[in-house]
């Protein structure tokens, strides 16, 4: 998972024509870490899809202006928009994140 460490960054990755999935997270979260055990089979699984992270406590403003109110969420962009979007509560586990996935990019 490629890291985004500016807004500018993160606006040329955003503007892509094909899906890609960002997790926003930040170091002191006790589920990021948790995500981040299981996480790898997931990018395995979808390999064909651009993941990016961005910590929310670094690169500032891109959480309020996109509504990430809990970490870590999931947020799928295309052409600019945010096509997609999953709070924190709901990507606990892998099965929450693969239903995620399957609703979003089938």
């Amino acid at each position: 998972m490629q890291a985004i460490e500016s807004v500018e960054q993160f606006n040329e990755v955003i503007a892509s024509d094909k899906p890609v999935i960002i997790k926003f997270y930040a170091d002191w979260c006790p589920d990021c870490k948790r995500m981040d055990m299981f996480i790898g089979d997931i990018l395995e699984q979808y390999n064909n899809y651009d993941w990016y992270q961005i910590n929310s406590d670094e690169v500032q403003g891109l959480a309020e202006k996109y509504e990430v109110m809990g970490i870590p969420s999931l947020l799928i962009f295309q052409n600019g928009e945010k096509l997609a979007h999953r709070h924190s509560a709901y990507t606990k586990t892998p099965d929450d994140v693969l239903e995620f996935l399957q609703e979003e990019l089938a």
